[in-house]
């Protein structure tokens, strides 16, 4: 006899057994949308931003040389290197200072950024997706990024949103996989994981008794070194 939330489900040669998961938690950038544009897009509305307002502040640093920043802020606070906001506005800080300018405008130069990453444009299938996922699952959204669910224009689906700065660690960590456990109220095996990234998402899932599954929409080969997923999907419409 089958439990409560399992059913039998016909694939070819046979049938098998699935539990059905209360949680469906989903990875954000390059899950739901593409996050390269995006991050492009809100570094040049900045840059643009400082060259129009503070060019000063751009003689001292490249977008290159900011990055290294962040890198180097990430080593002298190692505590909020998963802290993308946190490394972003400190190394801002750093700029304006450095220039010799009110550090105060780093809030309105952060801000120019802050706006422009969460101007997202959703994968084709995903509205549609998360609006039927919305009545089988609560849906939880869980990414190592600092996006804005409701800036982004998909808080409505979603129940809840852990971070790698709620959380006080990013994927793969088991922390932050354990966050979404005591949110939900669900122990790990009424939860299944969805996201891009093989190591973070996929394995760090089921190294916190979750099952991971890998969405790969560009056709990528499997890194070998680590074992396998229990499935495999292309586009978020196949989950259902």
């Amino acid at each position: 006899m089958l439990a409560a939330d399992e059913k039998d489900v016909a694939v070819p040669g046979g049938i098998f057994t699935v539990n059905h998961p209360l949680v469906l938690s989903l990875d954000l950038d390059d899950t739901l949308w593409a996050v390269e544009p995006v991050m492009i897009a809100a570094e040049s509305a900045m840059q643009s931003w400082l060259r129009e307002r503070h060019p000063r502040v751009l003689g001292v640093h490249t977008t290159e040389s900011l990055r290294a920043l962040r890198m180097a802020i990430a080593e002298r606070f190692p505590e909020r290197r998963h802290d993308m906001t946190f490394l972003r506005h400190r190394a801002l800080t750093e700029m304006f200072a450095q220039a010799g300018q009110p550090i105060a405008h780093a809030d309105e130069a952060f801000e120019v950024f802050y706006a422009e990453r969460n101007r997202v444009t959703l994968y084709d299938e995903v509205e549609a997706s998360l609006q039927r996922l919305s009545g089988r699952y609560r849906l939880f959204a869980l990414s190592n990024g600092n996006a804005d669910l409701k800036r982004c224009g998909v808080a409505h689906w979603f129940e809840g949103h852990i971070t790698a700065i709620s959380a006080g660690a990013p994927k793969p960590d088991a922390r932050i996989f354990n966050r979404l456990l005591d949110e939900a109220g669900v122990e790990a095996a009424s939860v299944v994981h969805v996201g891009d990234d093989p190591d973070l998402d996929v394995v760090g899932a089921v190294q916190a008794g979750i099952q991971g599954v890998w969405l790969n929409r560009n056709g990528k080969p499997w890194p070998a070194h680590l074992p396998p997923p229990s499935r495999t999907i292309s586009t978020l419409a196949e989950i259902i």
